[in-house]
């Protein structure tokens, strides 16, 4: 008997309980409807004239791009297929008016659908309770359209275009047709004319004169042919020394020689390619290149060029200088040295300077080229 009445007790407590928690939800229920959040709401419809896809119930509403409500119901407009009516609530606070534009936004460039708010005069437009005085905004007509179907109409438009004028289009075609093919039978008549007015005008204008440092290709006897690679470093050198341009130094200082006159590529970019290509020519070493990433360095030479320029005077000459560094895969220094010289501009245009540069930087090449493989030679090899 006794067990029977604890099993009945156990039951009205866990009964009470259920119950309890029924009458907590229509509470919190009729909260949220009467004193909570969802009290204060205004409810507008708006009509939509194209196709709301991805627009959900409980999507966002935006004015201005601040979230102001949610989509609370979606139907179709009996009366005119075409037409979709969204329901939305917002809060109090949003400035909806009578001339609100309603339209789409997209969160993101995937992202969910929004009905988007904006702009509106400084009259109120009432909101209202029941299902009969809801007021109602018209969005715009071309809202809802997608990227695609606004790309597909803009392909229409632009077929009908050319439909329209395929007639002109094929004539304007021809016709160019016709020109180029009487261009090309009087190019030299148009070139010598072209030349004519240039003379006549005196605009003749001054070509490009563009110019390389050579590579050296012979080399005195070397004995002791050394192994491992020989990174050949990218040059140092001052700023104006940076550049394309073939300088001479005069009483005014460093300048371009002339305007016109430089070199096919960047003065550094020219020293490094003519040093690794003489190591090459000479075939003194195992390997040479420039730096490559992740390569086993053995040795690298290091150069900075302090002088490669004209220097005016009577006569002129060209002056080339530059230090060099052997170093080995420690990074110790192996051995330095200054190479310097100076050769005699033999005219004085920019032919006669890029000669005489080259014919003194040139010269240095085998001399470089037989004191870093001695040195590359003599070196214990490192093991890898």
């Amino acid at each position: 008997m006794r067990m029977t009445v604890e099993n009945k007790a156990r039951y009205i407590l866990v009964g009470l309980f259920t119950l309890a928690v029924i009458v907590a939800g229509f509470a919190f229920t009729y909260w949220l409807n009467t004193t909570g959040a969802l009290q204060q709401r205004s409810y507008y419809r708006i009509r939509y004239q194209n196709s709301v896809a991805g627009l959900l119930v409980g999507s966002a509403v935006q004015f201005n791009g601040v979230r102001v409500g949610e989509v609370t119901a979606l139907d179709l407009n009996p009366a005119t297929p075409k037409e979709v009516v969204v329901t939305v609530a917002v809060a109090p606070s949003a400035p909806v008016r009578s001339d609100t534009k309603a339209g789409f936004a997209f969160q993101g460039l995937m992202g969910a659908p929004a009905v988007a708010l904006t702009g509106g005069s400084s009259t109120p437009l009432p909101s209202g309770t029941s299902s009969a005085d809801i007021p109602v905004l018209i969005a715009d007509p071309d809202a809802g359209k997608t990227m695609t179907e606004a790309a597909l109409g803009a392909l229409h438009r632009v077929d009908a275009v050319v439909s329209e004028n395929s007639a002109p289009l094929k004539s304007t075609i021809a016709n160019l047709s016709k020109f180029t093919d009487a261009l090309a039978r009087n190019s030299d008549r148009v070139d010598s004319i072209l030349a004519g007015l240039e003379r006549m005008t005196g605009g003749s204008k001054a070509q490009n004169a563009v110019f390389d440092l050579t590579a050296a290709r012979t080399f005195p006897k070397f004995r002791k042919p050394a192994l491992g690679l020989l990174v050949v470093q990218y040059p140092t050198a001052a700023a104006a020394l940076g550049q394309d341009k073939i300088l001479i130094r005069d009483d005014g200082g460093l300048r371009p020689f002339t305007p016109e006159a430089k070199w096919s590529d960047m003065l550094l970019e020219e020293v490094q390619s003519s040093i690794v290509q003489s190591f090459e020519n000479a075939g003194f070493l195992g390997q040479v290149s420039r730096p490559v990433e992740g390569t086993t360095v053995d040795f690298q030479l290091v150069t900075d060029i302090r002088n490669f320029q004209i220097l005016a005077g009577t006569p002129a000459t060209a002056d080339v200088e530059f230090s060099a560094k052997v170093l080995n895969g420690e990074g110790h220094v192996a051995g330095a040295r200054l190479f310097r010289i100076n050769k005699p501009v033999h005219s004085p245009d920019a032919v006669g300077a890029a000669s005489a540069l080259d014919a003194a930087f040139g010269s240095m090449l085998p001399d470089l080229v037989v004191w870093t493989s001695t040195l590359v030679g003599s070196a214990p090899s490192t093991p890898h």
